[in-house]
């Protein structure tokens, strides 16, 4: 693929917290339709690069562009534009948990929607059909008016990810949106996360702890530690021996 067609694009980024780089040097490209692991030990840089990303954070040196424009150099009004086109899914799934669950899938049209036709929803409901359809998708249909806080970690997960369905972005990053689950939940979030690239055409850059659910499900492994990029490589010709000295 040519250079005009990387959805996102990291040019030499470092970025610092508190004087301590988070991350070094990084150059990395990402294409459209790909799904993307980044793996590597607890503070390797692999949040700080999503949130990179998204433009939640900018880089201290270096350029991050996303769909063809340099984050850094757009306004704020520009960047939320940018914004809406990815979606993101949060380890800690930043659920409203005292409102029912259609106001938190709802919350994918905040975006789009001005501030009186949110308020509004939060009294009458707007979107019913299209809120009911993405929790159908995410195998939870039922649960379209029960009250956040009363389901599971796994339900709750589906409804974040239903929030992301109801944006319709071209990338969904996702940051380690299994940890708190259980195995058969996590494989049952995967699949679906696999499933809505692979339907839909979106591109997915997550982060993993769990390398059997990176390579199961991703087409290309990305390696961080302490801040650098160690390997990047499709998923089949990345060997456990580099896994093994990634986590050394």
């Amino acid at each position: 693929m040519n250079d005009s067609q990387a959805i996102f694009e990291l040019k030499k980024v470092t970025h610092y917290f508190d004087n301590f780089p988070a991350l070094t040097e990084i150059n990395l490209k990402i294409y459209p339709g790909e799904k993307v692991a980044l793996i590597g030990s607890s503070g390797a840089g692999k949040s700080t690069l999503l949130r990179l990303l998204n433009g939640i954070e900018r880089p201290t040196e270096g350029e991050v562009w996303a769909l063809g424009r340099n984050l850094s150099n757009l306004s704020a009004k520009r960047l939320r534009q940018i914004q809406r086109q990815i979606g993101t899914i949060y380890q800690q799934f930043h659920l409203v948990d005292n409102l029912r669950v259609i106001h938190n899938v709802n919350a994918g049209h905040l975006g789009h929607w001005s501030f009186a036709k949110a308020a509004i929803s939060l009294i009458f409901p707007l979107e019913v059909e299209t809120a009911a359809k993405a929790l159908t998708k995410v195998g939870i249909p039922e649960k379209l008016y029960v009250r956040t806080d009363r389901l599971s970690g796994g339900q709750q997960q589906r409804v974040a990810i239903a929030r992301v369905l109801v944006q319709n972005p071209v990338v969904i990053l996702a940051d380690e949106p299994i940890s708190s689950l259980d195995p058969e939940r996590s494989r049952e979030i995967m699949d679906l996360l696999k499933e809505m690239c692979e339907t839909e055409g979106k591109t997915l850059v997550i982060s993993l702890h769990s390398i059997e659910f990176a390579r199961s499900h991703c087409d290309r492994l990305i390696g961080l530690r302490q801040g650098k990029i160690v390997f990047d490589a499709p998923t089949d010709v990345v060997f456990e021996s580099a896994i093994a000295d990634l986590y050394r």
